[in-house]
């Protein structure tokens, strides 16, 4: 700052121009100091490049010596080995020499083995022969014979014992059908036993029954075998029923050749060939059995089939798993069973599609109860099996709300639309018997008297009832818990109620020819539907035993669609009443340039208010009060007088008319004042004051 402030600039310079200076003279120093080390460095390493060069030059010199010397080794080293050589093959030719006779007595043996077709003695000494005495004597001349003969006898004996084990696969193949089927009727014995036994945990004394003994000893023979823990008894006990004899899978299929062949490719060294091939076989066995007939899902009998060879095939293999030793496996079964759960569940979720049937669908489930119930028996992991049958279920359930959409047309279209009339004690205990209703003024009234609803009320109750016992019956046997039950059954009940029973009940409101006596006896049916609502959640709590009150419990929506459906109702009455009114108005014939009114109100206007006067009537004289003195009947009214009124002024206010006279004005005046004197009379009761009259306010301050 200081030599910015004065006027020392060029000394400032001069004195860094020597600083600079001095520091260059240094880094020069240091630099002639460090320059003659590396020279050093260099020369040191350019000695060293020479003596590498020598070093390499000898070592090549040397490897060379080594190599001219050790010629003459390789050569003494090779005529060695050639003398040991010819020296060992001395000795083996006596050894051999020695063995000709035994050999030669043996494949004497043999033959006259293969003669008598002693298959396996045949077999034990073509082992003995080829793998102990030919290898040593192999070399002679003579024994190229044998050598040529021993593939040729060992094939004979393969194709024999495999054209026995393609017969058994063809037995087996054909009598899957009858295994399976026999399988299964043992698994609903035992399902039956099962559920006497946990109905009837004690039985004191008293006889076993023939089918009892012979459930029973089969199930200790099961629990004692000690081939396997799981297997059922198909394939090793016999059925001690006299009269209905079951047969096992030995019965109706021989096992033997598998077992022979099978230790007779073992003892040939090819028992993996012969593993290979009956796998082979055996999947392509089961692709067949997997293979769905087209028209399956038209009887219940073409599924029942379906599931029997199933069936048969893998109880024919848990045998074979659990009666040989490594000839298939549980990851080759368990393969398998993959296989063909998924084929099997794809093949049941196609042709189950087609069922329109729910009877059928109902079948159904139980045979996929029963089939995987027995394969469960087997140790075969089934959870897939009831997880489908959840998905069948929500078809099942689409298949009744048809069903019961048909049902509840046929209910509606039939129905008359009048109050039941109830002529004794009898009729009125089965009504309220078949529908939750109590009234304690209609009990007092005498015979003959009504009910205020009509008959489709107790029979949609009823039906509705019969809806939730059909999805009861599905829900059996498919290990699924109180709550699951509960919460199926309300879901199911929900749809039919909300879309089937609603689309119904609409369909009825809208129709052309519906008049307004149906719609308020419909009004007032769907009323008492409502209240029966809280009786079907107690309904479905006693069949369940699951409490409304339990978490996650899925609430009835039925309140909201016979709300909407008496909406509707209320609505296509108010419709109803203007379309009428605007009838009755079309007939109007004003003579705007009248010179003097009429005595009268004009004859339309008199006929419309009669009109609404005898339809204010009839709802008076329902055998439900509420309707009349509700807010429907108010809303019909005061909805009835607004459209009288407003379709009033639009034709005193149309554009065609230009101008008028102070009669045709009196005449208009004298319809206005009927119209209020129509509101004065009080056509229906609980208005307040001039309410109603309110109606025409606009009309008659205009």
């Amino acid at each position: 700052r200081s030599v910015y402030d004065g006027e020392e600039h060029g000394r400032f310079m001069e004195k860094l121009e020597a600083r600079i200076r001095n520091h260059d003279r240094e880094i020069e120093k240091m630099c002639n100091f460090h320059y003659q080390g590396f020279v050093d460095s260099i020369t040191e390493l350019l000695k060293v490049r020479g003596e590498a060069q020598k070093l390499k030059n000898q070592v090549t010199d040397t490897n060379r010596k080594l190599q001219n010397e050790g010629k003459e080794l390789l050569l003494a080293m090779e005529e060695l080995r050639q003398c040991r050589l010819q020296q060992r093959n001395i000795s083996a030719t006596v050894d051999k020499l020695t063995l000709c006779l035994p050999v030669l007595e043996m494949y004497s043996k043999l033959r006259e083995q293969m003669k008598s077709k002693r298959h396996y003695p045949a077999l034990k000494t073509l082992e003995h022969l080829e793998h102990t005495f030919l290898p040593q004597v192999s070399h002679y001349r003579f024994c190229k014979v044998m050598v040529d003969n021993i593939p040729r006898l060992r094939e004979e004996i393969k194709e024999l014992s495999m054209s026995d084990l393609k017969d058994f696969l063809e037995s087996i193949r054909k009598h899957s059908d009858r295994i399976g089927e026999t399988a299964m009727k043992q698994a609903q014995q035992q399902r039956n036993l099962d559920n006497i036994v946990s109905q009837q945990p004690r039985i004191s004394g008293g006889k076993k029954s023939k089918k009892e003994f012979s459930a029973s000893s089969e199930l200790e023979v099961k629990n004692t075998s000690p081939m396997s823990e799981q297997d059922s008894g198909i394939l090793d006990v016999e059925d001690e029923d006299e009269e209905e004899e079951v047969p096992g899978a030995q019965d109706l299929v021989d096992f033997s050749p598998v077992y022979r062949c099978l230790h007779i490719y073992s003892v040939l060294g090819a028992r993996e060939t012969f593993e290979s091939y009956y796998r082979k076989q055996r999947r392509k066995q089961a692709r067949l059995v997997l293979q769905p007939p087209s028209n399956m899902h038209e009887t219940l009998d073409g599924y029942r089939k379906y599931f029997n060879q199933i069936v048969g095939f893998f109880v024919v293999e848990d045998h074979i798993l659990h009666t040989t030793q490594g000839l298939v496996n549980r990851a080759y079964i368990d393969e398998l069973w993959e296989m063909a759960l998924s084929k099997t569940i794809a093949a049941l979720r196609t042709h189950s599609s087609y069922c329109s049937d729910p009877s059928l669908v109902l079948d159904l489930k139980n045979l996929i109860v029963l089939f995987a119930d027995t394969l469960q028996g087997y140790g075969f992991p089934v959870n897939q099996l009831f997880d489908m049958l959840l998905e069948i279920q929500d078809q099942y359930s689409e298949t009744l709300l048809k069903k019961w959409a048909g049902v509840f047309r046929n209910i509606l279209d039939s129905d008359n639309y009048s109050p039941i009339p109830v002529s004794d004690e009898e009729v009125y205990k089965k009504i309220v018997g078949q529908f939750p209703f109590q009234d304690a003024e209609l009990e007092k009234q005498p015979f003959p008297k009504k009910f205020p609803f009509s008959e489709f009320v107790p029979k949609v109750y009823s039906q509705i009832k019969e809806f939730i016992y059909a999805c009861l019956k599905f829900s059996e046997d498919l290990h699924l818990s109180s709550t699951e039950v509960d919460d199926m059954i309300r879901k199911s009940t929900n749809l039919l109620l909300t879309r089937t029973l609603s689309n119904c009940l609409q369909n009825v409101i809208k129709r052309k020819n519906v008049g307004l006596t149906e719609l308020v006896q419909i009004i007032i049916n769907t009323t008492h539907l409502e209240k029966s609502c809280k009786f079907l959640e107690e309904f479905i709590t006693n069949i369940t035993n699951v409490l409304p009150e339990t978490v996650h419990t899925t609430k009835l929506y039925g309140t909201t669609t016979f709300k909407d459906a008496r909406h509707a109702a209320e609505e296509e009455i108010y419709t109803n009443l203007n379309q009428k009114i605007d009838q009755f108005v079309q007939l109007a014939d004003y003579d705007w340039m009248a010179p003097e009114p009429g005595s009268r109100a004009s004859e339309y206007l008199v006929d419309l208010i009669g009109f609404l006067r005898s339809t204010f009537a009839v709802f008076t004289h329902l055998p439900c009060p509420f309707v009349l003195q509700g807010k429907v009947a108010q809303t019909a009214c005061m909805s009835a007088c607004k459209h009288l009124s407003t379709s009033l002024l639009q034709l005193l206010l149309e554009a065609e008319v230009r101008q008028l006279t102070l009669g045709a004005l009196h005449q208009f005046n004298l319809d206005v004042e009927e119209c209020e004197q129509f509101a004065r009379s009080g056509p229906v009761p609980g208005f307040q004051g001039d309410t109603l009259q309110l109606a025409f306010i606009d009309l008659r301050q205009v």
